[in-house]
């Protein structure tokens, strides 16, 4: 949602109603070139073809969680949620039909927010994750799931896919030594050590001073041992385990859903 810009917070501006219009002027060229005898392009029919990936509404979950509180941020989801019905469906109208739509990570679990957000220690899990962020989270990805199966249902012909990434994340963040990693609610770059390595005056890769000293927030040697980039973003490791259990187990998709009956994969390396 457009709420905030680049300059102002370090969120990009590009939220889904701008990518959508940059697709539609992508689209119309590519159309237009086609017309003209251009070969050089991708073949018209490629958008009926095509993956179509979200994931998107983090930022709008987390934006104002510090100032507005859960129930606040709750109030404009929908929004959110109708916001990506209605741009899969303007897709589905430019020739779309297979949508892959991931859901909302455990933010609880995130060191970043673990410091930031405001909680009482009676919060926290056994695992280290704030409980009511993270039951908000699960009920924001309720909403997007029951959206999605209504989309389904207008939209018989396509492929609407809701991606459970969230059990994929919580999993990591919860036991993180039970898949080759050694930290879950730690971050790799980071200030300040502890728990949560997380210094919410300096971010991953920056030096400040900050009450007459000099702090700089650096990288770990290790991050194959970490689920936390940064305390926000996930390190190399984990999205590697995400994107394997994408490409390979169907259990999170819901519905049942192959991506290797859909695309050409190939192993790497």
């Amino acid at each position: 949602m457009p709420q905030t810009s680049l300059f102002v917070s370090g969120v990009s501006p590009f939220y889904l109603g701008i990518q959508l219009q940059q697709f539609k002027l992508f689209k119309a060229k590519i159309d237009e070139f086609q017309s003209k005898g251009n070969t050089n392009l991708p073949p018209s029919d490629i958008f009926g073809k095509s993956l179509y990936t979200f994931y998107i509404g983090q930022n709008d979950f987390t934006g104002d969680l510090g100032s507005k509180g859960i129930g606040g941020v709750k109030e404009y989801l929908p929004q959110v949620v109708s916001q990506i019905v209605s741009t899969i469906k303007e897709i589905y109208g430019l020739g779309g039909r297979t949508f892959l739509v991931l859901n909302l990570a455990p933010i609880g679990c995130y060191p970043a927010f673990l410091v930031k957000l405001p909680h009482e220690s009676s919060d926290i899990d056994e695992c280290g994750c704030l409980m009511s962020y993270n039951n908000a989270v699960v009920d924001y990805n309720n909403m997007l799931k029951d959206a999605l199966a209504q989309t389904r249902r207008d939209l018989s012909d396509a492929n609407v896919i809701y991606v459970d990434t969230h059990a994929v994340l919580l999993e990591l963040f919860q036991h993180p030594t039970s898949h080759g990693l050694k930290y879950g609610n730690k971050a790799c770059c980071g200030q300040g050590g502890g728990s949560y390595n997380f210094n919410q005056e300096v971010y991953c890769g920056n030096t400040k001073e900050v009450n007459g000293q000099t702090l700089s927030a650096t990288a770990c040697e290790d991050p194959y041992n970490y689920v936390s980039w940064d305390g926000i973003h996930a390190t190399e490791a984990a999205n590697k385990i995400t994107a394997n259990i994408i490409l390979n187990d169907g259990s999170i998709f819901d519905p049942p859903f192959s991506l290797h009956k859909f695309c050409d994969i190939q192993p790497v390396g």
